[in-house]
């Protein structure tokens, strides 16, 4: 985005980049349904088109970390810090960079997922995305926060969001301890290198909706201060 661009878009609304950086976080987070389709039918040629789809909005995102970190002006008028504002987008972008490591490992080792847990992890994989598409609503209520002077009605409502995305994360965290017991009885069967992998992977997609948590909760200081 041209710089005159950009910083014409904080003289309509300061926290617009952060809402449009969200969006296409939550879009990069949400390439790794269609990408976990094609890994569960070893359709390694799809995969690798999803990983590059992936890849590049984390790219497109980076950009607008960049842009915003470099144009956020040094006084904004509004109820938040600007180092607050950096602060929230540092945890927005490591959605996406996770989205862009768990596909970019799952394709490097062309690492299947083994078929007794192909409905766990799917179940899995969606609560966390679920923190993710929650995460992304309550950024997109910034506006609507500022309009209202950061009180009242809408920030119960952010309150209440922030609090589904807790909600969110903890069942995300039940989901994780039956994935890895699922595994653990299959260990025996497994290659021992694989089965490394695949506990790894579990905790990055975990890792989707912690971060997500983190962004709600650097939200909620936000708010508080």
């Amino acid at each position: 985005m041209p710089i005159n661009s950009f910083l014409g878009v904080f003289a309509k609304s300061p926290l617009k980049p952060l809402e449009d950086h969200i969006n296409l976080v939550h879009k990069c987070s949400q390439g790794l349904l269609p990408f976990f389709k094609a890994v569960y039918a070893q359709d390694w040629k799809t995969a690798q088109e999803h990983q590059k789809t992936i890849s590049m909005l984390e790219k497109e995102a980076d950009e607008i970390k960049r842009e915003l970190r470099i144009n956020l002006p040094m006084g904004i008028f509004m109820p938040i810090q600007r180092q607050d504002v950096l602060d929230l987008l540092t945890q927005q972008d490591k959605i996406a960079n996770k989205a862009k490591d768990i596909s970019g490992r799952i394709l490097g080792r062309q690492l299947a997922i083994p078929a007794e847990l192909h409905e766990s992890f799917l179940e899995y994989l969606k609560r966390c995305l679920d923190a993710t598409d929650q995460a992304t609503k309550v950024i997109n209520e910034l506006d609507d926060l500022l309009e209202t002077g950061f009180r009242g009605r809408e920030l119960r409502v952010v309150e209440n969001m922030i609090e589904r995305l807790d909600e969110i994360e903890d069942d995300t965290d039940r989901l994780q301890i039956s994935l890895r017991r699922g595994l653990l009885a299959l260990e025996k069967d497994l290659y021992p290198v694989d089965v490394m992998f695949l506990y790894s992977i579990i905790d990055w997609v975990g890792e989707l909706a912690d971060i997500s948590e983190r962004v709600g909760s650097r939200l909620e200081l936000m708010l508080a201060n």
